[in-house]
């Protein structure tokens, strides 16, 4: 196999096939790899003149484009070969990865928007205590009698819908 070698990513040319095929999210997704942990797999390039063609790795070429990279690492194929070899992005394994690391995606999009939620509701709680007072006249009376207590402001949504369901309130 050839050794990968740095090439500038102004003389590859992407063939109007190629291009039709760019989806903007696996873009995005390649982009944050490349941020966290560089690049990984190089692109696949032959030689046509003086100019190099894209043989597979589009979607490496263009977010290494959209961080502003000049150089992409990449190996020269001979054009024979070019020909030959699927797409990678047309080997069945290669989408299932894809769609497995979009739902492990989701799955921690969606755990960090619940701790989100969570601290949130958290940060409200804690701010709002302090700013409770009970009832005028039932402060820490032992002789008042229990169903004249001051209500305290309900901890969660649920909390609240059930003390509204409990009144007769809308909500």
């Amino acid at each position: 196999m050839p050794k990968p070698e740095s090439f500038p990513i102004e003389k590859i040319f992407v063939p109007t096939k190629l291009k039709k095929a760019i989806k903007p999210e696996i873009v995005g997704e390649i982009a944050e790899s490349i941020l966290d942990i560089g690049q990984q797999a190089p692109i696949s390039v032959r030689r046509d003149g003086d100019r190099l063609v894209l043989v597979e790795g589009l979607h490496r070429l263009e977010a290494c484009k959209a961080l502003g990279e000049t150089t992409i690492l990449g190996v020269l194929v001979p054009a024979e070969l070019a020909q030959h070899k699927p797409l990678l992005s047309e080997r069945p394994e290669v989408e299932a990865e894809r769609i497995k690391m979009a739902r492990l995606k989701q799955l921690r999009l969606e755990k960090e928007a619940a701790e989100a939620s969570t601290a949130a509701l958290k940060r409200v709680s804690a701010t709002e205590a302090p700013r409770a007072r009970p009832a005028k006249g039932v402060r820490d009376n032992p002789k008042a009698s229990p169903g004249r207590a001051a209500k305290l402001p309900p901890k969660s949504l649920s909390d609240w819908i059930t003390q509204q369901k409990g009144s007769g309130g809308r909500y």
